[in-house]
This record gives structure tokens, sequence and C-alpha cells, in this order.
């Protein structure tokens, strides 16, 4: 097995990003990564809830991608928190004007994680667009059903959706 050799005893694990087994760690995070949005969209739909669990596990992954992606601690690791904490204070800021949802931030900086910045200006454009499509279905539906009360939008599912657009893009460029 290709990993067995950077699990040896009194050697420290590194990840090679140019070897072949640090491009199988980068595809299968990314799987993983995709896998949690989905849940992260599916919960969001049935309950208008994305557990903390679930964000924290997106938010736990990102470092050992950077890892299997060769991503140097300076100025590139902190690169990736900054603009998680960034996104976190800007829609933060939205959640306390009652304009989006504490897990919808919650998912939102810990995507934001995963990106480089121009990757994550992508992502941010995608989920509006995909976001007024969700916001769309959610009111058509709120009015055909007659309920009453402000429709609540699942704004998880357009992060979830625009993410796994670029993890996507991520995993066929692996094969390009």
């Amino acid at each position: 097995m290709v990993l067995t050799r950077h699990l040896r005893i009194g050697k420290p694990l590194r990840l090679d990003p140019d070897s072949m087994s640090g491009e199988y760690i980068r595809i299968v995070l990314l799987c993983l990564l995709a896998g949690l949005l989905v849940a992260a969209a599916v919960t969001d739909i049935r309950s208008r809830i994305i557990s903390n669990r679930l964000n924290i596990a997106i938010a736990c992954l990102a470092p050992l991608y950077w890892l299997a992606s060769g991503l140097p601690a300076w100025p590139d690791m902190a690169l990736q928190v900054a603009l998680g904490i960034g996104i976190f204070g800007i829609f933060a800021f939205l959640f306390a004007l009652g304009m989006m949802g504490g897990g919808d931030v919650k998912l939102l900086a810990a995507v934001a994680l995963w990106f480089p910045w121009q990757a994550l200006t992508l992502l941010l454009v995608i989920m509006a667009l995909l976001g007024g499509i969700v916001t769309l279905v959610t009111v058509i539906h709120h009015k055909v059903n007659k309920r009453v009360g402000q429709p609540e939008v699942p704004y998880g599912v357009a992060i979830s959706l625009a993410a796994i657009w670029l993890v996507g893009e991520r995993i066929l460029y692996q094969f390009a």
C-alpha cells in the first residue's frame, strides 16, 4: 500500500502533494466535503437546521486538505483562516439583521476554509444566483400551500450546491 511507507513507527506523517498518495488523499477529502455538503442541503430542506457537528466536520477537514495540497503555513494557510473568519464576520452581520440563518453563516465560513479567495468569489456569485432560485421556489411553494407567516428559505441548499460545483471542478481538474 502506498500510504504504509508514510506510517512507519518513528517517522512523521508527511503528505507529499506531488505523490500519487497526496493526489488520492485530496480527491478523497473533496469527496467527503461533497458528501457533507449534500447532508447539509438535505437537513436544511427537511428541518431548516444545519447541524453544528456538520459545520465543524467541514471546517476540521479543511486543514487536512491544505496539508495534502502542499499549502505552506505562511502565508497560504493563514490566508485561508483569514478568509473563513472574514466570511463569518460579514455573514454574521447579515444574521444579526435577520437576513440569514446561523447555520447558513457557519456553513459558509466552514466552506470558505477550503477555497482560495478567487474560487471563493466565484462561490459567492454562484451561491447568490442559486439562492435567488431557491428563494423563488420557496416563496412560490409557500403561497401555493397557503402557509401563514414568512417563508423560511433553506439557503444552505444554495451554499452547498455552489460549493459542490467548485468541488466538482477540482476533482475533474485532477484528471485533466
